[in-house]
Formats: C-alpha cells, sequence, structure tokens
C-alpha cells in the first residue's frame, strides 16, 4: 500500500519554514489533506464548506498543515484540482514577516489555469483569513468572491462552479515592465532579479536570496520599508481585482463580506 504521508510524497516542508522553497510543493491531483497524510476524495463539490482559490503556498499541503496547526485546528481540507479561466498567479507588492515575497492573482481573462481550490468550513477560513491579514484594517490582504462568468471554475467532473474567494492584495501587483502585472517565477528566481534590479532593495535586505530572507524573518519593520520600496521604485501596479472587494464593500446584490459565499 502506498505511503500517503506527506513526508513521502515530498510535500511536507512548508515555506513559512522555508522562504526559498514558496510558493511550496502541491498535490499531483485532487487529495483530502487529513493531518500528516492525503487521502482519496469521494467528491468534489461540498455545499457544507466554503471554496477558496489557492494561488500560492495555500496548494501546498505541507504549508496548511503548518497554518492550521499553529491554530490547533485538525479538521481535514478537501484539496481539489480546478480549471480556472479568467486569473493569472502574479507577484504581491509587499514584503511578507515569513520572509518571502508572495503570489497574489491578478485579472487575466484569456488565460487558464491549473489551480486548487480548498474547501474549508467556517474555522479553518478564519485561520487562512488571519493569516492572510483580512481581518486587519491594514492587512496585507482581502478576500474576494470572484464570480462566474468572468472567472469561470471547472473541476474533473465537469461541474461549473459559480465562483469561490481569492486573497486579492490590498497592495496590488508587480508589474512586467510593460505596465500589466507580472507572473511569479518562484521565490529563488524572483529575490534574484528584485535585488539585481534595486539598488535600494539590495541596501535594505543584501545581495542574495538568502540575505533577504533572514534579513526580512528578523525584521518587521524591514519588512514595512521593503513594500513601501517597491512602491516607490514604480514597480507596482494594480491587479485587476480591485472591483471585487469594491462590490462586496459597498454590498451589492449577490455579495457580502461574511465567510459565506453567496448562494450556490
Amino acid at each position: 500500500m502506498a505511503d500517503r504521508t506527506l513526508e513521502a510524497q515530498g510535500l511536507a516542508e512548508a515555506p513559512r519554514e522555508h522562504p526559498l522553497l514558496y510558493p511550496g510543493a502541491w498535490p499531483e491531483d485532487s487529495c483530502l489533506l487529513d493531518g500528516n497524510r492525503l487521502l482519496p476524495l469521494d467528491r468534489l463539490v461540498y455545499d457544507d464548506r466554503v471554496p477558496v482559490l489557492a494561488v500560492g503556498s495555500n496548494g501546498c499541503p505541507g504549508q496548511l498543515r503548518h497554518k492550521m496547526a499553529e491554530f490547533g485546528i485538525t479538521a481535514p481540507i478537501p484539496m481539489v484540482k480546478a480549471r480556472v479561466t479568467g486569473i493569472d498567479v502574479g507577484v504581491s507588492a509587499h514584503v511578507s514577516r515569513m520572509g518571502y515575497v508572495s503570489a497574489s492573482p491578478f485579472d487575466a481573462p484569456a488565460v487558464v489555469r491549473e489551480l486548487f481550490l480548498i474547501w474549508l468550513d467556517a474555522e479553518q477560513l478564519a485561520v487562512i483569513d488571519a493569516t492572510e491579514g483580512v481581518p486587519l484594517p491594514n492587512g496585507n490582504y482581502q478576500r474576494a468572491w470572484l464570480a462566474a462568468p468572468e472567472v469561470r471554475i471547472d473541476l474533473a467532473d465537469g461541474t461549473a462552479l459559480p465562483g469561490a474567494f481569492a486573497y486579492v492584495n490590498r497592495h496590488g501587483v508587480l508589474h512586467n515592465g510593460d505596465g500589466g502585472p507580472r507572473t511569479h517565477p518562484g521565490q529563488r528566481a524572483l529575490l534574484t532579479e528584485l535585488l539585481g534590479t534595486s539598488a535600494r532593495l539590495r541596501e535594505l535586505f543584501g545581495v542574495t536570496p538568502e540575505q533577504f530572507v533572514a534579513r526580512a524573518r528578523a525584521d518587521a519593520l524591514l519588512c514595512e520599508r521593503g513594500t513601501r520600496l517597491l512602491a516607490e521604485e514604480k514597480l507596482v501596479t494594480v491587479s485587476g481585482l480591485e472591483k471585487y472587494v469594491r462590490d462586496q464593500q459597498t454590498g451589492r446584490p449577490g455579495t457580502g463580506s461574511s465567510l459565506l459565499p453567496p448562494s450556490m
């Protein structure tokens, strides 16, 4: 019988502990994260749970386990591979206190990506919200409902979901040099590029990805300075998903700021 532990499958390491591995390793297919094991799923849709698109480390079982353990949560989490049309994975315009520059979605109508959808109960969603800074007035992310047809989410059994939540960065995303959002190339490549092109970033964080990580993890105020510097260096643009956050904060019909999505 196959060893279903995260360690055996190479999925145990959490980017929170190993920042240069961000976004961490993702499973090959849909599965149930149950403690230290990945188990088969008996279904792909969970009407009693909330669907959240993972564009960064929330698709890494090791990271999810780490986040839940911090709050003493042990309930299983269904992780469902989905074909997502309408967003791509960009670079958050902030330096995380975890030592990395994380991912954030951006509007990309013609792009199709395979991403994981994690189905969370209310307690688990509150944990992920907390780790993304949602409850804080100046937190890094806001949770927004991305609705079809603008964002299409298709599951392997043919189900097309009416939407899902995603975490939209309050600071925006980094651009590609032509004004549009850039995609996230992985942590080591990203930090190497950013440090190589900005003398001011090197002054703050050193000249190598290892130095960047060590300094960022040791100094929350330095991370805030780094976040401001990204904007000052004119590296930042909008994600195009801010409209979903605004719609829900102003109470448009079919939207809301509660834990639950619009009626499915």
